[in-house]
């Protein structure tokens, strides 16, 4: 089982509208939760989760890819992220390519803001060891971008993805459909500008909008419009189309990659991996132990400080749970789930009820929500079409109830 580890960096200069992460734009708390401290505590935090991975009596692996999520990452200097990623070489290791099925080596992103990187930060995290930049692009269309609350522009954006390809980085650029506004020709533009630079990797995601936010609060007031399912499913299916033209394979319902180039950090939750969840509110993953950080900047620093495991609470995952979700991501992904291992998870159960379960497959497959394929080792798979991905949460729904 792969070891990854994740790292949230729970800082941004400004929040946007639609964001409902753990995120803050206050830069120092107070008693050591700053962000000029940031990585000082998060090391800490390594240390203290690797002594109880020893003291659970597991081994420590060497990790297969490593993320830096928030927030913004890049907000605090390219040293400290290089520090941080320079530390979890020193106590886990980092995968070496001849240890890898592919031959890649680790992978080691950060998720960054256009407006807050520079060549010489982007040269600075590629000599320290980063393999991989995710860059938040969301829109290239101006008014978009305002709606979204998003401080940067297109030539940011044309201007990072340069640097990046130039130091050597595999690029990402993450796009959001359904705003407010948008219309299906400034989706279009976002596309077409996307495919113009030509990155590695393009996550498309749908605009989900919770209440407490900024923007769901202008929306409950009327003063945006509510994002309409048809209208996110019609921009969805122009997205599959345009980026399957273009040569990207899709591989989970919301991203698409040149050959080679897949997110494995975020295969390897899909596929069930371990990993170490570093930073206020972050979640970890141990075998069937789900774990999670305490979320507020302050108190997860007193606690690392004091030599505490900065857990906010954990739960044991039944066998029962474990198959559930191993269904609800296999079926987010190209490659499907075995069809005898679907049939098991549905109706773990007598003869009479796998038959039924085996009949509702092939229900959905005849109805075009699901597709059977055969893999390269002769095993019968299903997975979801364009249409199975649009009504993916139904159809996990219909097999769990």
């Amino acid at each position: 089982m792969p070891f990854e580890v994740y790292v949230h960096v729970p800082f941004c200069y400004r929040r946007c509208g639609y964001c409902d992460f753990n995120t803050y734009t206050t830069m120092d708390f107070g008693e050591g939760a700053s962000r000029e401290n940031f990585a000082n505590e998060l090391i800490k935090e390594m240390e203290l989760y690797a002594l109880w991975q020893q003291s659970a009596g597991m081994k420590l692996k060497p990790a297969s890819t490593v993320y830096f999520g928030g927030g913004t990452p890049t907000i605090l200097p390219a040293a400290d992220l290089v520090r941080m990623l320079t530390r979890v070489r020193q106590i886990w290791g980092l995968l070496p390519a001849n240890l890898q099925p592919d031959n890649l080596g680790y992978e080691a992103s950060t998720e960054a803001n256009p407006d807050t990187v520079s060549e010489k930060s982007i040269n600075e995290l590629a000599e320290g060891g980063f393999t991989r930049i995710s860059l938040g692009m969301q829109s290239a269309v101006p008014h978009v971008l305002q709606v979204l609350d998003r401080t940067h522009n297109q030539a940011n954006v044309v201007s990072a993805v340069g640097w990046a390809k130039k130091a050597g980085l595999s690029t990402s650029l993450d796009l959001i459909y359904g705003a407010p506004g948008e219309s299906v020709d400034d989706w279009k533009r976002s596309l077409d500008a996307v495919l113009s630079l030509e990155p590695d990797h393009i996550s498309c995601y749908a605009l989900t909008v919770a209440p407490g936010t900024k923007m769901g609060q202008r929306i409950a007031h009327g003063e945006l419009e509510t994002p309409r399912d048809d209208d996110e499913a019609h921009k969805y299916e122009i997205a599959c189309e345009q980026l399957a033209q273009a040569g990207y394979q899709w591989y989970e319902v919301s991203n698409w990659a040149k050959p080679g180039h897949e997110d494995r950090h975020n295969l390897g939750y899909w596929r069930g991996a371990d990993w170490a969840g570093l930073g206020p509110g972050a979640h970890a993953h141990a075998g069937n132990l789900r774990s999670w950080d305490t979320r507020h900047p302050k108190v997860w620093t007193r606690q690392v400080e004091a030599g505490i495991l900065p857990w906010a609470g954990h739960e044991i995952i039944t066998g029962q749970e474990a198959r559930e979700e191993k269904l609800m991501l296999s079926l987010r992904l190209y490659e499907g789930i075995a069809f005898d291992e679907l049939v098991s998870t549905i109706a773990d159960g007598d003869v009479t009820q796998r038959a039924q379960a085996r009949e509702q497959v092939n229900s959905f497959c005849e109805q075009g929500l699901l597709e059977r394929f055969t893999d390269k080792s002769g095993q019968l798979r299903v997975r979801p079409t364009v249409k199975g991905k649009l009504l993916n949460d139904g159809m996990i729904e219909a097999f769990l109830g």
